[in-house]
């Protein structure tokens, strides 16, 4: 996939475009006007008049442009564990926002309206929103952070660097909940800015990432320890899709990666596929696969794995050294959170996370 780019043609009339229309970062100028754009790992080069694999990057007379800056298809204000972040600021708010696109074309992706939509959809879609107006409205709904998601925040980067240096100047952490494929150039700027991540590891074999998600695995799992590594909290989500991902042996891989080079720390979200997009004659996941998935995390010896989506009490989080519930949730609610100062209140062992009481 790196290199390849999806040639769409230029369509930029001024009623459609208005003020979405901003100079891209992390792009570099090749020969005869193309441009190889360095934000995600497809590094798409893009000639001109054509836009690259997300579609909302366009090479414009040499220059490369984004045309969704400020162009907010979704704002809302979701509790942080629908992101989902169990340990971090349990049961605080956060400012969710996203533009339309993505650089991933999962055919099992649950917000595809907004994410898989044509360029000519894309200029008739969302709403003009300042990075400040994002800010405000954060602030003035008493949320603690702003999470940059729904679709892929690697695509709209000028827009959500923006917003996260001034959330970072009015006190408000950033949440990023992504499929892990952006570049080390766009961690490390974004790195001091960045608090919390999210990030999707949809399967654990390169052939899966290609056949259906349209992307490779090997940059997703480099980011994850790059983003461990820089001290940001760091969550896993795995969406378990029947006869693509939930092979017993798969799911082990997954969980013996993220002990072992992650950290045992580090939670993993189990997720239950329900039929979406493409892929809407898969039938959901069983609750046993499910269940098979959490027991292989426990083996692997990671501390904290949840199961989502699901009807059930398994997404409390219990003390790993005492096995004590200490918070009780319920539909991304937090009913009650015993943990003080960090730790277990019945054997004062510390529990990993950020602000968790």
């Amino acid at each position: 996939m790196p290199g390849k780019i999806r040639a769409e043609t230029k369509k930029y009339p001024e009623k459609n475009v208005g003020g979405f229309m901003k100079e891209a970062v992390l792009y570099q100028k090749l020969e005869k006007e193309n441009i190889q754009c360095n934000l995600c790992a497809h590094r798409c080069v893009i000639h001109p008049g054509k836009s690259g694999i997300c579609k909302v990057r366009e090479n414009v007379d040499g220059k490369l442009y984004t045309n969704v800056y400020g162009r907010a298809i979704a704002q809302h204000i979701d509790p942080v564990e629908k992101k989902p972040l169990y340990h971090f600021y349990p049961g605080t708010k956060a400012y969710s926002f996203a533009t339309p696109g993505c650089n991933f074309h999962c055919k099992f992706c649950q917000n595809w309206e907004i994410s898989q939509v044509s360029n000519e959809r894309i200029l008739e879609m969302g709403q003009k929103i300042t990075p400040e107006q994002i800010v405000s409205n954060a602030k003035y709904s008493g949320c603690t952070s702003i999470a940059h998601t729904y679709t892929e925040p690697a695509i709209f980067f000028e827009y959500s660097f923006d917003v996260a240096v001034m959330a970072h100047k009015e006190g408000l952490k950033n949440i990023y909940v992504s499929n892990g494929y952006m570049t080390y150039e766009m961690l490390e700027m974004i790195g001091p800015y960045l608090d919390a991540a999210n990030i999707d590891l949809k399967a654990f074999r390169d052939e899966t990432y290609r056949r259906i998600i349209g992307g490779s695995l090997q940059p997703v799992l480099d980011n994850l320890k790059k983003i461990k590594e820089m001290g940001v909290w760091l969550e896993v989500t795995s969406l378990i899709i029947p006869g693509i991902n939930d092979d017993p042996e798969e799911i082990r891989d997954m969980a013996n990666f993220m002990a072992e080079e992650l950290g045992t720390d580090v939670p993993w979200h189990i997720s239950r596929f329900f039929p979406a997009w493409k892929m809407e004659e898969v039938p959901a996941t069983h609750l046993n696969t499910l269940q098979l998935a959490e027991a292989t995390g426990f083996e692997a010896g990671l501390k904290y794995v949840y199961i989502g989506n699901v009807a059930s009490n398994r997404d409390a989080t219990r003390c790993p050294a005492c096995g004590k519930v200490l918070i009780n949730r319920m539909e991304f609610g937090i009913l009650k959170n015993k943990i003080q100062n960090g730790r277990c209140p019945n054997c004062g062992a510390q529990i990993s996370g950020v602000g968790l009481g």
